[in-house]
């Protein structure tokens, strides 16, 4: 292999102040000849040359396009790339190992811009994510906000279109009240700013083109005072980060409400509740029912509990127990005798099996079972009970699809399907 003589520095920086290079890397700036700089920077890193060495600088003003690598094949001595934090972080460091043997390249990172970030919040980031939709598409964005992270660092574009994309996603995903929304501008440099925005209002006219977002998680404990009267968003109630099967998702919850009939007065079961989404929002709508949510989870009954207070209605009594311990108790449960409309989620075929056999025995003309299904191999044998126990019964598939904001305009995303499995008792 040939002896690589030249080099290629590549200098990460984080203010356009000298001084504040090392001075190793200055007395390599002052030394090196050839320099490319990125455009946005160019007049900038111009004045380094005027006001700090005598010798005449070759500089060549970058787009990081093809043009820079051609002009860094030119070049027979050492050369200089000016770049910002670390190179190697969503910079130009990937191109540049693409195109040129590592003998050739050398690398002196700074301060990336998430760092200078968390580090002007005062906020810990070893938990963060971070992407970037500098160039690239929105598909990474849209996935890392779909896992809710607790602090997600986003590299924008220079046209602000970045900005807008992550604004309309954080909508879309109905995630606008889940975070707060902080721009961070021009960090490091000396018109540095960090301002939090709300995500449904316009954005400033002076955003400067040198930006990041940080998305930090907050907690949702206040009532809310506007929420609508049917179909609650999903960032309404509370879960566990890590049990997102806990909540019925909102297109699935308002037709399991529809197929419930909710009547105005009677007994309504929530049982394998998680986080109690469909019974509360059915209490909501119908004030005078008796709720009983049951869930086996540890926490649940706080968690409930918790989304309870939130929409201000409150359930005759949760059960942090598991169901089949009901139907085996000497003293049946009047809740267990008496129910109207029952949600059958959380448990498995067998249990449901049980709840089917059980409930339907005291269940009288017009009551409701619904259970929301994923797994098509159960659906079969609960049918075939519920039309046992004189269920008339119907199956429905909902499947839908949310429109995501991507740089080219939209694009679909499917939500999971859903089975729903209805049976109204006939006499």
């Amino acid at each position: 292999m040939t002896h690589i003589k030249r080099k290629i520095h590549v200098i990460g920086i984080n203010s356009f102040e000298f001084e504040e290079l090392p001075l190793r890397l200055q007395n390599l700036f002052i030394e090196t000849v050839c320099i490319a700089i990125p455009e946005t920077y160019f007049k900038d890193i111009q004045l380094w040359a005027e006001k700090n060495t005598k010798k005449k600088k070759s500089l060549f003003a970058s787009k990081s396009d093809k043009k820079l690598i051609s002009w860094l094949e030119s070049q027979k001595t050492d050369v200089i790339l000016i770049s910002r934090g670390d190179p190697l972080w969503f910079g130009i460091g990937r191109t540049l190992i693409q195109n040129f043997s590592k003998n050739e390249l050398n690398f002196y990172p700074s301060n990336t811009c998430a760092q200078l970030a968390f580090s002007k919040l005062k906020v810990p980031w070893q938990e963060a994510c971070f992407i970037s939709i500098h160039g690239r598409d929105s598909t990474k964005l849209i996935k890392a906000l779909k896992s809710h992270p607790l602090c997600l660092a986003i590299i924008t574009d220079s046209k602000n279109e970045g900005l807008e994309i992550v604004k309309r996603n954080l909508i879309e995903l109905n995630l606008d009240n889940f975070y707060d929304f902080w721009l961070c501008e021009e960090l490091g440099f000396k018109n540095e700013r960090l301002r939090k925005l709300k995500v449904k209002e316009k954005l400033p006219s002076n955003v400067s083109k040198i930006n990041i977002v940080v998305l930090l998680k907050k907690e949702l404990d206040n009532v809310k005072v506007d929420i609508p009267l049917f179909g609650l968003t999903d960032d309404t109630f509370k879960t566990f980060e890590d049990r997102p099967n806990l909540l019925t998702k909102r297109e699935i919850r308002i037709q399991i409400l529809a197929d419930l009939e909710l009547p105005e007065k009677g007994i309504i079961l929530d049982i394998g509740a998680g986080c109690g989404s469909i019974g509360l929002e059915a209490l909501k709508l119908r004030p005078n029912l008796k709720l009983f949510s049951i869930d086996k989870r540890i926490g649940s009954k706080e968690l409930i509990t918790e989304n309870a207070r939130r929409m201000g209605v409150s359930p005759l009594e949760i059960f942090e127990e598991d169901i089949n311990n009901f139907f085996i108790s000497n003293n049946k449960k009047d809740f267990l005798i008496n129910a109207n409309r029952v949600i059958i989620g959380g448990c498995d075929k067998n249990t449901k099996l049980r709840i089917i056999n059980e409930l339907s025995k005291n269940m009288n003309f017009g009551d409701i079972v619904t259970i929301p299904l994923i797994d098509i191999q159960t659906i079969k044998v609960l049918r075939e009970s519920l039309k046992n126990n004189n269920f008339e019964v119907n199956l429905n598939l909902i499947q839908t699809y949310k429109s995501l904001s991507i740089s080219e305009g939209i694009r679909l995303e499917p939500n999971n399907p859903v089975f729903l499995l209805r049976g109204r008792k006939l006499n």
